[in-house]
């Protein structure tokens, strides 16, 4: 969880998990829908996604029992190196070597490395001083310590300094260019995309969901209807895809929401579902979801944005 994620963010999420899935053989055993129902709006779903899978493949392949071998972590889905280094350095204090973004900013500012992080040849370099600085011994105890340093006193803004035991060898330090390092990564003018978001509700109220494949963006989620254009007749549309009729009723306003790498811009359109709906349910992928109250289901943020903007037109007075 706390990848590409802060620990404030984190810590209600984690307490959740942790609350439902107590010991790794629960979380194999349980639903990937109720997997991402408790991951809905920390992002990044993968992570999640990855986890379950992990968990499932220790309790099938290595009867329930976490690897010790730095090779078999790696082949565990969603654990790259320096995760994998630092799951075996805390738990059986290995001599492992670690590199997140916390440990990037401690070395390139100790060493003045030039370069965004990023870049390959900046990357193997870091990667060849923080195997140089770590330990033989206690190596759990220095893992978990140049670890909260970056988080803690050299931070990204406003490090402090004079409180680090680092302070009397830092080259960032000594050159007063601490501000300098890391080197920002490249920017890049973010992709802006449009989407329209379908709110297809029926008659008891309860909207259409259907779940996205398994990898790419929102990946295994219950998104709503996504169209980039929309067809000439929703109606044909609706009956060709869904067997039913579909009437568009209401634009509502464009919703923006970002992603790390591009920006999209939502346009919801409130339709009704006019006839019989019951065949759509023939499909595993497909739902009827039920927004009062909310029915527990891996959702995305986007979507949720979505719905809650159709729910306040219900509690408008008419005009």
């Amino acid at each position: 969880m706390l990848q590409q994620t802060q620990v404030a963010t984190v810590i209600p999420y984690y307490e959740r998990f942790l609350d439902r899935f107590p010991d790794l053989v629960t979380l194999a055993n349980a639903a990937e829908d109720e997997v991402l129902a408790l991951w809905s709006g920390l992002g990044y779903y993968a992570r999640g996604r990855n986890l379950h899978k992990t968990a499932r493949v220790i309790r099938d392949d290595h009867a329930g029992q976490f690897p010790e071998n730095l090779e078999t972590v790696l082949q565990l889905p969603g654990i790259g190196r320096s995760t994998a280094a630092a799951i075996l350095a805390l738990t059986w204090n290995q001599r492992q070597t670690i590199l997140d973004g916390n440990v990037k900013r401690v070395l390139t500012r100790y060493h003045a490395i030039s370069g965004w992080p990023g870049i390959r040849n900046v990357e193997q370099q870091l990667w060849q001083l923080a195997d140089t600085h770590t330990p033989h011994n206690r190596c759990a105890d220095y893992t978990q310590a140049i670890m909260d340093l970056g988080a803690t006193v050299c931070r990204r803004s406003r490090p402090d300094c004079d409180r680090c035991p680092l302070q009397p060898g830092c080259l960032a330090h000594l050159d007063n260019t601490v501000s300098d390092y890391p080197s920002p990564k490249p920017k890049k003018i973010r992709p802006h995309r449009h989407t329209n978001m379908l709110v297809v509700v029926r008659e008891s109220g309860e909207i259409l969901l259907e779940k996205r494949p398994p990898t790419g963006i929102w990946g295994g989620l219950w998104c709503l209807p996504e169209l980039n254009s929309l067809p000439v007749s929703l109606s044909d549309w609706g009956r060709q895809r869904y067997g039913i009729n579909i009437d568009q009723r209401q634009n509502l306003d464009a919703i923006n929401h970002s992603f790390s790498h591009f920006e999209l811009t939502i346009t919801p359109l409130i339709c009704r579902a006019t006839d019989s709906v019951e065949q759509l349910m023939d499909n595993p992928d497909r739902l009827w979801y039920n927004p009062v109250p909310a029915t527990t289901v891996g959702m995305a943020t986007a979507v949720t944005k979505v719905i809650r903007a159709y729910l306040q037109t219900l509690e408008q007075p008419p005009s």
